[in-house]
C-alpha cells in the first residue's frame, strides 16, 4: 500500500510518544520544496525527530541547505549509500517514497513540525521523570539530598522549556562560531562598542564592553567603600536600559544585607537627588517631597525584582532566577553579597569549601541562563595592615575560589575614606593641608579592574556622591 506510513520503530520503543507520519511528511515536503525548510526551521531541528534515520536525513538536509545547495532524493543519495539503516528501508527508494507524504501547504508543514516538537517534548519529559524516579529511589543518602534532587529536576525542566533539549551539553563548533559572529556584529553596529549589559559608567563600559553574558563579575572592597552603591547603580541603569529599549526582560537583585525598602530608598535618593538620610527621617521640604513622589512615579514600573531573603542558598538563587527568566525574561543577576550566602545541603564543610561551591554555582548559573552575574564580595582585613590601602586580588576572602571562578574582578577604592580618619587637630597647619587634600579627593573613587578574561585591566576614575550613594562619570577628566 503505497500511501501507508513506513513503520520504522522498534517494538521496545513503541511506548515513547512519536508521530512517524508527521516526520515523513515534513522530510518529504522539504525534499519537494526546500523553501519549506525556512518556515519550519525555527520550530524543529534534527534532534527533535524520533527515528534515528530521520535524524540523519534531516541533518543532511540542514547541511546542504546551509551551503546553498539543493536538497532532494538525488543530492542525498551519495550521503546514504553505505547507511545500513536506510538500506533496511529500501535505500534511495525510501527517500523517493517519503515525498509521497509531502504537502505544498506551508501551514500544513508548520502543523506537522509542531506535532514533531510536541512529541519530542513529551519524550524528554519521560526521560526527566525516569531520571528523577531513579534518583529518588536510591536509598544511598550520600548520593544527593532531597533539595539537590529538586534543583536538578527544576534545572532539567528549565533546559527543556528554554532550549527544547534535556541535558544538552555538546555544541558543534560551527554553532559556537555563529554566536561569536553575531556578538561581533552587535558590537560593530553599536557606536559605543558595548555588546553586553551597560553599567551606566562610560569609562567602565569602555574597558569592559559592558557586562557580557555568561560572565561572573565580582565587585569587592572594604566596608563603606560603596560596593552596594555601585551594584545598585549598575542594576538600576540596566533596568532603565531594558525599559528604554522596550525589551521583555528584567534585572534580578538578591539583597542579603539590605531590605528592599532600603534599596528602593537608595534608588529614589539617587534619582531625585534628595539625601537618603533626609528621606528616612522625613526632613524634606514640600517641594522636595513633590519631587520625591514624581520621581517614584517615573520609576514605578522599573523591571527590577528584589529578593531580600537572608542567608539564601545558591540553589535557591538558581531556582528563583530560572523562574524569573521563564516568566519575565532576565538580563542581569545581582547578588549582594557572597559572604552572606550559604551553600546547598548540610555538608560538614569549612567556610573556604562553602564559598568555593557558591562561586562555582554563580558561574554555572551565569552560563546556564546566558546572563551576566554581578556579585559583591568583602575583602579581608589584610588591607588595613598595609601602608598602601589599595586592594589586591590576594585580599579577597577565600581568594582562591573567588579569583579563580570570576571572569572580572573589580575593586572599589576611595582614598578619602582613609584620609578622613587621619584628621589633624583643628586650626593647625596640618589641618589646613589635610582639608585641602580632602577637598580634592572627597568625591573621587577608583574602580580597579584587577582581572578581566576578555580585555584589559586598569583603573577607572569616577565621581562618588556620598549623600546620594551615586557613582557617575567624572565631569572634568
Amino acid at each position: 500500500m503505497p500511501n501507508q506510513p513506513f513503520k520504522i520503530i522498534e517494538n521496545s520503543q513503541k511506548q515513547m510518544p512519536c508521530n512517524i507520519e508527521a516526520e515523513q511528511a515534513v522530510i518529504g515536503s522539504i525534499l519537494v520544496s526546500n523553501d519549506i525548510y525556512d518556515e519550519i526551521s525555527p520550530i524543529i531541528d534534527s534532534q527533535k525527530f524520533f527515528d534515528p534515520i530521520h535524524v540523519k536525513i534531516f541533518e543532511t538536509i540542514e547541511m546542504l541547505i546551509s551551503k546553498g545547495l539543493l536538497a532532494n532524493p538525488i543530492t542525498l543519495k551519495n550521503h546514504f549509500e553505505n547507511n545500513e539503516g536506510l538500506k533496511e528501508l529500501g535505500g534511495q527508494e525510501y527517500l523517493i517514497k517519503v515525498t509521497k507524504f509531502s504537502t505544498t501547504s506551508v501551514k500544513q508543514a508548520i502543523d506537522y513540525a509542531n506535532i514533531i516538537h510536541e512529541m519530542h517534548v513529551r519524550r524528554e519529559l519521560i526521560k526527566i521523570s525516569e531520571s528523577v524516579l531513579n534518583e529518588a529511589s536510591n536509598n544511598n543518602e550520600t548520593v544527593s539530598s532531597g533539595e539537590e534532587m529538586i534543583q536538578n529536576a527544576e534545572k532539567s525542566l528549565f533546559d527543556l522549556a528554554e532550549r527544547g533539549h534535556f541535558n544538552q551539553s555538546f555544541l558543534k563548533f560551527e554553532n559556537a562560531l555563529k554566536q561569536t559572529i553575531e556578538m561581533a556584529k552587535s558590537a560593530y553596529k553599536n557606536e559605543e562598542g558595548i555588546v553586553g549589559v551597560p553599567t551606566g559608567l562610560t569609562d567602565l563600559d569602555s574597558r569592559l564592553g559592558g557586562m557580557h553574558k555568561q560572565d561572573l563579575i565580582i565587585i569587592a572592597g572594604r566596608p563603606s567603600m560603596g560596593k552596594t552603591a555601585l551594584a545598585t547603580n549598575i542594576a538600576f541603569h540596566a533596568a532603565k536600559n531594558i525599559e528604554k529599549k522596550g525589551l521583555k526582560s528584567t534585572v534580578a537583585f538578591f539583597s542579603l544585607e539590605m531590605s528592599s525598602e532600603q534599596l528602593s530608598t537608595r534608588i529614589l535618593s539617587e534619582q531625585s537627588r534628595i539625601r537618603s538620610n533626609d528621606i528616612r527621617r522625613g526632613k524634606v521640604s514640600e517641594k522636595e517631597f513633590e519631587l520625591f513622589i514624581e520621581t517614584s512615579k517615573n520609576i514605578f514600573e522599573l523591571p527590577l525584582y528584589i529578593d531580600e531573603t537572608p542567608a539564601i542558598t545558591i540553589s535557591a538563587i538558581s531556582n528563583r532566577s530560572r523562574r524569573i527568566k521563564r516568566l519575565f525574561g532576565l538580563d542581569l543577576i545581582v547578588v549582594d553579597y557572597i559572604q552572606l550566602m550559604r551553600a546547598s545541603g548540610k555538608r560538614d564543610w569549612g567556610r573556604v569549601q562553602e564559598i568555593s561551591e557558591i562561586t562555582q554555582g554563580l558561574k554555572a548559573l551565569a552560563k546556564e541562563l546566558d546572563v551576566p552575574v554581578l556579585a559583591v564580595s568583602q575583602l579581608s582585613r589584610a588591607v588595613e595592615q598595609r601602608d598602601d590601602k589599595k586592594p589586591q586580588l590576594a585580599d579577597l576572602r577565600e581568594s582562591g575560589s573567588i579569583e579563580q571562578d570570576a571572569d572580572v574582578v573589580m575593586f572599589v577604592f576611595r582614598q578619602a575614606y582613609y584620609l578622613e580618619r587621619k584628621e589633624p587637630t583643628l586650626g593647625s597647619i596640618e589641618h589646613a593641608e589635610w582639608q585641602q587634600k580632602m577637598n580634592e579627593i572627597s568625591s573621587l573613587a577608583d574602580i580597579m579592574i584587577s582581572k578581566q578574561r576578555h580585555g584589559p585591566t586598569g583603573n577607572v576614575k569616577v565621581e562618588f556622591e556620598a549623600m546620594y550613594t551615586k557613582f557617575k562619570d567624572l565631569e572634568n577628566k
